[in-house]
């Protein structure tokens, strides 16, 4: 049996493992079901409907209609006022991953210290559920709230979107037993792309083909207006209301450690005293934090492009939304594959070989997808065809673009439960929450970099190809940090 500790160094409340079951366990299944409750939100709103509803029709419309273009040829006008867009979406993600960075450092060491997770991703999921219902108020024009209002709401639920990734990723060492865990990791992630992908299957047959193609139905569902971008406002709505009602699992049945009656203040006050002691202390744990390092690089670039590719392929290829959705549909697919994939390959690799693998696989897709326009692909080198006589990715380069949209998507998943699991593997047993805490940190405290290189290689260049192909940099820098990791078993780890 588990028993709680003090570590005599730093005076912290720890624990030793205490999660038991496998991933289909009430404990490691109710963990990984957060996910499903939560994830859609990022996915539909943060990358593929909202995100380029939001930098097209709100932010390069009032740029086309303010006049400040009107010298320019049609077409370069909604090419500059496109750069615009995906820039201002990038200065969105980097000023909220400002706002994390100053104030979730410490949630993870007073999770160590006592503090419960459950009533903080309560708030968190709450506050998310309200921002994606009040997101229907999101109109062009005088009419629906302000360019500033929305830019307002999706910062903060960005913000709570982070908390609740720190308490949910500090309660993953005990939702299964340790060999267990990236299988839980990984369902976790499916079951997220998953249920995305089932919001956005409903989106197409209700709203988007019948719009578009007068079928399943002769006009979209529930009296959806398109002229009033009705069919991309619903996204919001239809996450918050479904967060509020599968959150209840995850409430039930998750594993909280955390001990009742914990006063907040104090373990708050405590954790930051630890996190400061365990920073100024860092070569006692020199893999962790080279491994936080890593992480910290490479996940600017996973964030900056997942929360802008959506916006970019909107923009630079004209996909419009029945495009974006099928495209959104067939990368969540994917991403259940990849969810998979990266707990089997943690498994036979080892968490630190597969994160390897993955960035470099990352890299690579990130410039294949570059090098596809409306044009050409491979830089020019295979023109666009017309493949076959339909009406949506009729194109070689839609195509093209379309499987590095699915190779994206499972490397990507898959990085995300690696690093979860590698964490395990450096971090000391009795630290884990204050490590998964610092974890949370480090793809928030410089995850502006991603989106702030973006922003300002767009507007130096004009060219939004030259703004994504800044990211690069920082999976390069990353791998080469990550390089450098020496990993033990966590059960040798934990002694």
């Amino acid at each position: 049996m588990a028993q709680a500790i003090v570590d005599a160094a730093g005076g912290n409340l720890a624990h030793t493992h205490k999660g038991e079951g496998g991933a289909l366990g009430k404990t490691g299944f109710s963990w990984a079901w957060f996910e499903a409750a939560r994830n859609p939100y990022y996915i539909l709103i943060v990358i593929y409907v909202f995100a380029p509803y939001f930098a097209r029709d709100i932010v390069g419309a009032d740029i086309l209609a303010s006049g400040k273009l009107d010298g320019l040829s049609p077409d370069e006008a909604h090419r500059v006022a496109g750069a615009e867009g995906q820039a201002m979406v990038a200065n969105l993600s980097k000023t909220a991953g400002y706002i994390a960075a100053l104030t979730a450092p410490f949630l993870g060491a007073a999770f160590d210290r006592g503090l419960r997770r459950k009533p903080l991703i309560f708030l968190c999921l709450s506050l998310i559920s309200l921002v994606g219902i009040s997101l229907w108020w999101a109109i062009p024009g005088p009419a629906g709230l302000s360019t500033g209002a929305v830019m307002s709401l999706l910062i903060i639920a960005y913000v709570c979107y982070s908390y609740s990734e720190v308490a949910h990723n500090s309660m993953l060492p005990d939702a299964a037993r340790l060999d267990a865990l990236p299988a839980v990791s990984g369902l976790g992630l499916a079951l997220g792309n998953g249920m995305a992908t089932l919001m956005f299957v409903a989106i197409v047959f209700m709203f988007a083909l019948p719009i578009e193609r007068a079928w399943p139905f002769p006009e979209p569902l529930f009296g959806i207006d398109p002229a009033q971008y009705e069919q991309f406002r619903i996204a919001g709505p239809i996450c918050g209301v479904w967060m509020l009602a599968a959150m209840i699992p995850f409430f039930l049945h998750a594993k909280d450690t955390g001990v009742k009656g914990t006063s907040p203040v104090r373990a708050i006050r405590e954790g930051a005293q630890g996190v400061i002691r365990t920073i100024r202390q860092a070569a006692h744990h020199r893999e962790a934090f080279k491994f936080l390092i890593a992480r910290t690089i490479y996940a600017d670039g996973m964030f900056a492009l997942l929360t802008i590719g959506a916006v970019y392929v909107s923009l630079f290829l004209g996909w419009g939304l029945i495009e974006l959705t099928i495209y959104a549909i067939w990368a969540s697919a994917w991403g259940v594959a990849g969810g998979i994939f990266g707990g089997w390959l943690d498994q036979r690799l080892g968490p630190k070989n597969a994160l390897i693998v993955e960035i470099a696989a990352i890299v690579v897709i990130l410039f294949l997808g570059l090098s596809v326009t409306r044009d050409s692909a491979f830089f020019g080198l295979v023109p666009n065809v017309t493949v076959w006589n339909a009406p949506f990715f009729s194109g070689s380069s839609d195509l093209i673009y379309l499987v590095q949209g699915a190779l994206i998507a499972i490397f990507a998943t898959a990085n995300i439960s690696s690093s979860r699991s590698m964490l395990i593997h450096v971090a000391p047993a009795h630290m884990r929450g204050e490590f998964f805490g610092l974890f949370a940190i480090a793809g928030t405290v410089t995850v502006w970099l991603g989106p702030l290189l973006i922003e300002q290689f767009t507007r130096w260049s004009g060219d939004q190809r030259i703004g994504m192909s800044a990211i690069a940099f920082l999976f390069f820098l990353g791998l080469a940090v990550l390089l450098t990791v020496k990993s033990d078993p966590p059960a040798r780890r934990a002694r």
